[in-house]
């Protein structure tokens, strides 16, 4: 398709549906192309995320990749398994912070509905609940915002070839082999979690359930402050960093052994 036809098409896409498209200018043969027109070895992006900047940014550090077919925005959560239907993209970026959105569940839909689509998350930090609800619902990874461009696309490419990928300051037993899966527990980590006081325990048994610190304290009626004094003592028992690997260890002891553990992460280079 010339450029010109491909200009056109994105103008009159935009316009129909509220959303931007995007083909990749480099020219390809009908030979290259696969099942859904993807040329072999390239794949396509539906760039889910909120903020306009960001977006468009990403939009264009993609845009110049030889291996990106095809690149689809979306800015509503309503959107987002509508696109996916219709575009059949190999990766979806998923920003968690979208207004609106259970990334677990939208996660949950997609890897239902179009197991060949990787969903990778994209966070401010690694110390949110929905991270891990995501990931257990079938992400393959979580790549935080302040990661270098260069590891980004690196691990984008890692994703899209089926491998699980994660930001190098977050914790490794975040990722899984399949969904709603963690490593084999160990015997330590039970011996840690028999540390923790009862208040300790119910506190991130709420955590665990997605609730933010203020939901914790409204639930058990004390102050915000007091859910946080507790929440380090408890990081400081488990031997563990935050909040996000403080969950994943308690979700870790509740699950029976696992006959196999999880392939290799892709991650950031420190």
């Amino acid at each position: 398709m010339p450029d010109t036809a491909r200009s056109t098409f994105a103008h009159v896409w935009s316009t129909i549906t509220g959303e931007r498209f995007y083909v990749n200018r480099r020219t390809r043969t009908a030979s290259d192309r696969s099942d859904h027109g993807v040329p072999s070895g390239s794949f396509r992006v539906l760039l889910a995320e909120t903020q306009r900047l960001f977006r468009q940014s990403l939009h264009l550090l993609l845009e110049r990749e030889h291996d990106v077919a095809a690149v689809v925005e979306a800015s509503d959560p309503h959107r987002i398994c509508r696109l996916a239907m219709e575009q059949h993209p190999d990766i979806v970026l998923l920003d968690v912070d979208m207004p609106e959105l259970d990334p677990a569940l939208v996660t949950h839909f997609l890897h239902k509905h179009h197991p060949k689509t990787r969903v990778v998350l994209l966070a401010r930090y690694d110390e949110d609940a929905r991270i891990v609800a995501a990931m257990r619902a079938g992400a393959v990874g979580c790549i935080l915002k302040d990661t270098d461009w260069t590891d980004f696309l690196r691990m984008l490419r890692s994703a899209a070839h089926g491998q699980p990928v994660l930001s190098s300051i977050m914790p490794e037993r975040l990722l899984h082999h399949g969904p709603d899966s963690l490593d084999q527990p160990h015997e330590s980590e039970a011996i840690r979690l028999s540390t923790l006081s009862d208040r300790e325990r119910e506190i991130l048994t709420c955590a665990a359930d997605g609730r933010s610190n203020k939901e914790i304290a409204d639930r058990l009626c004390v102050s915000v402050d007091t859910v946080k004094t507790h929440l380090h003592h408890i990081y400081q028992k488990l031997s563990v960093a935050g909040r996000v690997e403080a969950v994943i260890t308690f979700l870790h002891a509740q699950r029976p052994p696992s006959p196999t553990g999880p392939s290799s992460p892709d991650r950031c280079a420190p």
